[in-house]
């Protein structure tokens, strides 16, 4: 049986702090970011997938070295395939969203909001008519507010009026997410790939630079369509081929209240193991590099590799 990562307790690293997906270790002038398999949904865990740690971490560290010629990042070290150090920043309170096409569901997804009736987005005004999945005519800058409890979409105006951010840093924000997306999509276009939207985290130093913090162009923080196909579904109002990770939240919803039931069915194997596979498989579609599992026991590995790190 695969080993799953659930969650670590390195006591001798400091402080931590659980995310949905990692586990932050606070050192200092440093934090360590242990990507763990727990697979968040309905504001809380519904599974563990093998290798998804693994996968989240190491697509990052790609993407983070493709990038640092456009904005610098807080990786310092990598010391283990589900492990990623970096140099503490001060987190910037917004979550740069970054959309390139018309789709989506939730309430906050562009398709939804145009189906509404809205036509502006950003400094983007669409015209009617336009098809779900349709490419917009640029990128659009989108963001949200990043918070505790739960983040807002709110315009750029507000975000300033409410001393969120800063007129210049927002600017700058701004200017280096759609680099970053514009180059996300030309090397995911070299892989096969669609990168459909992303959301970017950003820290400044301590003489207030710009820097790319926590995870970037990953199967969780974007939306990857293949490019085979995705012509096809626009003509015949299809959906493109996606990363989906959507039938294990509909065999929950099937199964069981994801929101209000106290303990929660098993996920079946065979569904675990099938997003298991399609982590795997964009690992491989976004690095082009062949996925290596990490040795197992975990624990043990990750523990023997940051004992250089204790506090």
């Amino acid at each position: 049986m695969t080993q799953v990562l659930k969650e670590t307790n390195f006591d001798f690293l400091g402080k931590k702090k659980v995310g949905k997906v990692r586990d932050i270790y606070d050192a200092g002038d440093k934090l360590i970011l242990v990507t763990t398999d727990r697979h968040s949904s309905f504001d809380r865990i519904i599974a563990h997938i093998p290798w998804k740690g693994q996968v989240l971490n190491q697509v990052s560290a790609w993407w983070f070295e493709q990038t640092k010629d456009i904005v610098p990042n807080h990786v310092l070290a990598i010391p283990d395939p589900n492990v990623t150090v970096g140099k503490k920043m001060k987190m910037v309170p917004v979550e740069a969203v970054v959309r390139g096409y018309l789709t989506g569901v939730t309430d906050t997804a562009i398709w939804t909001r145009y189906s509404g009736g809205m036509r502006e987005f950003g400094d983007l005004k669409l015209p009617d008519g336009l098809k779900k999945n349709t490419k917009l005519p640029q990128p659009i800058f989108d963001p949200t507010t990043k918070e505790d409890t739960h983040d807002r979409a709110i315009s750029t105006e507000q975000m300033v009026q409410e001393g969120l951010i800063t007129a210049e840093l927002l600017a700058q924000v701004k200017d280096t997410a759609m680099k970053l997306f514009l180059r996300g999509q030309v090397l995911a276009a070299k892989s096969g790939l669609i990168l459909v939207d992303t959301k970017y985290e950003f820290g400044t130093d301590m003489e207030g630079n710009l820097v790319l913090i926590d995870e970037i162009h990953t199967p969780d923080s974007s939306r990857y369509w293949q490019i085979e196909g995705y012509e096809e579904s626009l003509i015949n109002g299809g959906e493109p081929k996606s990363f989906d990770k959507e039938f294990l939240r509909l065999w929950f919803k099937e199964h069981c209240d994801p929101y209000k039931d106290a303990l929660l069915p098993e996920a079946p194997t065979e569904l675990v193991e099938e997003l298991s596979r399609r982590y795997i498989q964009m690992y491989e579609q976004i690095t082009g590099q062949k996925f290596i599992p990490g040795e197992s026991p975990v624990i043990p590995r990750i523990e023997r590799n940051l004992k250089n790190y204790a506090a």
